[in-house]
């Protein structure tokens, strides 16, 4: 581990040789699922050149023994097989040949790539044959039957999301989603929808015409903005607008570009909260802009952990079939 001493996710590069302690799980992987703000980024760098972001994959893999987006800083999550598990791992009932999704960021998972075998360039799905190592504090989850296997990794990636949403949203709130037409963004408005639908106001923002039209079929929003969110002042005077000039209890941040802070507080009441689950967020960006802006909004990072996220993420998809079809449609 380079350097001597640090952490898995903040260490520079991680030792990724397939062998693996006594309480820790070796995985045979079948797909990585990069996280959208850094597989927005590896496109761009690549002009959308697949062969090219296998490349800049492989590159990162090979020189960090993880896949850890040196610009964007996040990674993803896999799928794979139990290779190995080692006697004191602490989930007894894991065995090997079971088929399980890890819960915790590639940015902290040893992985070592023989081959890429496909790059699916629309969903930031990879298939590769390789091997991933699990730490023992490393949280996973078994794949369900009901659900297909593309579209459970592409849950699974984002399942912080919806239980964050769940914990935060009141029924009198009034909810904004950025990038609401995304994976994390259509899963946190189904949590919003169930929580505020009927007593408070769910808005969607999005960019993609095509999207907002998708999220419109849903009927799991009040009203659908088509907005860039890295233009703050547009963002702002929509949301003043639609929400009668009282702007958002919860803004909600699930864009996978850049230069979103200031759009997000803007869009916020003060004292309200915004939730920035986006991993192209940036911590100076949002504070000092508050600041700046003289807002008095309380600001929280997006943990991808809650204790049944998972599960919860699940459930989102089998009670509405409308969002699962959506999932089904797009990862499938």
């Amino acid at each position: 581990m380079e350097p001597a001493g640090a952490l898995p996710q903040p260490a520079w590069k991680l030792n990724a040789d397939p062998m693996v302690y006594d309480n820790e799980l070796l995985i045979e992987v079948d797909c990585l699922n990069i996280d959208s703000a850094s597989f927005q980024q590896l496109k761009e760098e690549a002009r959308h050149d697949a062969g090219k972001v296998e490349e800049q994959i492989l590159s990162i893999v090979s020189r960090r023994g993880k896949m850890h987006n040196p610009v964007t800083g996040s990674g993803g999550m896999l799928i794979g097989t139990v290779q190995e598990a080692g006697p004191r791992f602490p989930s007894r009932d894991v065995k090997k040949g079971m088929k399980i999704a890890t819960l915790v960021s590639l940015t902290l998972t040893p992985l070592h790539i023989e081959k890429i075998k496909k790059i699916h360039m629309d969903t930031g799905q990879v298939e590769i044959k390789g091997r991933a190592v699990l730490f023992a504090s490393g949280p996973f989850a078994l794949l369900p039957d009901d659900i297909p296997e593309k579209v459970a990794l592409a849950v699974l990636d984002v399942c912080g999301a919806p239980a964050q949403t769940a914990r935060l949203v009141r029924p009198q709130d009034r909810v904004v989603v950025l990038g609401a037409g995304g994976k994390s963004g259509m899963l946190s408005l189904y949590q919003a929808w169930k929580k505020a639908g009927k007593s408070g106001q769910v808005i969607a923002i999005e960019a993609s015409e095509k999207a907002c039209r998708e999220i419109r079929s849903l009927g799991l929003v009040h009203e659908v903005i088509r907005l860039n969110a890295t233009d703050p002042m547009a963002v702002y005077e929509a949301v003043h607008k639609a929400t009668c000039g009282k702007l958002a209890d919860l803004t909600i941040n699930c864009v996978n570009a850049c230069d979103t802070e200031l759009s997000s507080i803007l869009a916020t009441r003060d004292q309200g909260l915004v939730y920035f689950f986006s991993m192209a967020v940036q911590f100076t960006k949002a504070a000092l802009g508050a600041e700046g802006m003289g807002k008095d909004v309380q600001m929280m990072i997006g943990n991808g952990y809650a204790p049944g996220h998972a599960t919860l993420a699940f459930q989102s998809l089998r009670e509405c079939d409308r969002l699962f079809q959506a999932f089904a449609k797009r990862y499938q």
